[in-house]
């Protein structure tokens, strides 16, 4: 359940304040606005402001969004990991101008910091990555326009407080992976009809949400997953954004995701779909090396399957869920 002042405090603080909409922007969204994140940016934060958003009925597949940026020109883009990898890796992008963007947004799922600068090599377009939830209405934490850094979700939203705690709410320290906390006006009041799950995630004035995150030396927060999707390899943590983030600086990675599977003697180790551009023979052991080369030991896959579609639910993301259990 959400009250009113929740699309309002976004509005001002994400949309107008740290965005910086005005009435000349024109934006346009990869998501439809059944989802928040585009009923946002692409119709409430605009409307705010006197700005012009652009709606389309049609599927949004690269050719209909490079279709209309060079019909409308739009100077936002809302855009999500999936497309940005299929714009950015299209055989005609280099054909296509984008110079009238002066921003780009990210959201939905994890943007790898490799698939960011493909992004900005391509087209030269700053990309801001960004997360929100549903408890929080919209984005929350946020990568600055002009104060990226690639592979993190940036700092705090003004109107907004972070913290990285354990899941009784102690703050950990900088560096260490915690449980992430956030307050806000935009918080919802609970989960309707929900008692139990209400009281674990609203805590007072917070809403602990289930992914975890760390703090980087400069104060971004680095996205590691959401609980569960957590793995323990060795007696070591490990984030699959990590590993996959590796995966996909090699040219021959499309799309990948790593899941849990369990080896012969029962110990948990590290295991990748891979969507590849040709998957040729000695793929796997090439990427396996290619992960061996630039992460700990312990973090590289033992195993790769080679797919033709990654699963996705029906928000359009990676289903984790179903790639562990083919695992």
């Amino acid at each position: 359940m959400q009250s009113h002042r929740s699309f309002a405090n976004t509005t001002h603080h994400y949309g107008q304040q740290f965005l910086g909409l005005g009435p000349d922007d024109i934006t346009l969204a990869v998501p439809k606005l059944y989802f928040g994140y585009a009923t946002g940016l692409n119709l409430f934060f605009p409307f705010s402001v006197g700005a012009s958003c652009c709606l389309f009925d049609q599927p949004s597949t690269p050719e209909a969004i490079f279709e209309r940026i060079d019909r409308h020109r739009p100077t936002l883009l809302v855009n999500v990991p999936k497309i940005i990898h299929r714009m950015a890796s299209h055989p005609q992008a280099s054909q296509h101008d984008l110079s009238c963007l002066r921003l780009c947004t990210s959201a939905g799922e994890a943007l790898p910091g490799a698939l960011y600068s493909l992004w900005k090599d391509t087209f030269g377009v700053e990309l801001v990555d960004g997360l929100g939830t549903a408890e929080m209405w919209h984005i929350f934490l946020s990568n600055k326009p002009g104060q990226v850094k690639p592979g993190t979700l940036g700092k705090a939203v003004p109107g907004f407080t972070i913290k990285l705690a354990d899941d009784e709410g102690v703050p950990v320290p900088r560096g260490e992976l915690g449980r992430l906390w956030v307050r806000g006006d935009s918080r919802a009041i609970c989960y309707w009809q929900r008692a139990e799950e209400s009281h674990e995630a609203f805590r007072g004035p917070w809403f602990a949400s289930g992914d975890k995150l760390y703090e980087d030396e400069d104060g971004y927060f680095v996205y590691c997953g959401r609980g569960d999707d957590m793995m323990k390899v060795g007696g070591k943590w490990l984030a699959p954004l990590e590993v996959e983030d590796c995966l996909l600086r090699h040219p021959a990675v499309r799309e990948c995701a790593v899941v849990p599977e369990l080896d012969e003697a029962g110990l948990t180790k590290p295991k990748a779909f891979v969507l590849a551009a040709e998957a040729g023979e000695g793929l796997a052991d090439e990427l396996k090396a290619h992960t061996l080369e630039h992460l700990e030991p312990y973090k590289h896959p033992r195993s790769i399957v080679f797919v033709d579609e990654m699963p996705r639910t029906h928000l359009g993301k990676i289903d984790r869920a179903r790639l562990k259990e083919m695992a």
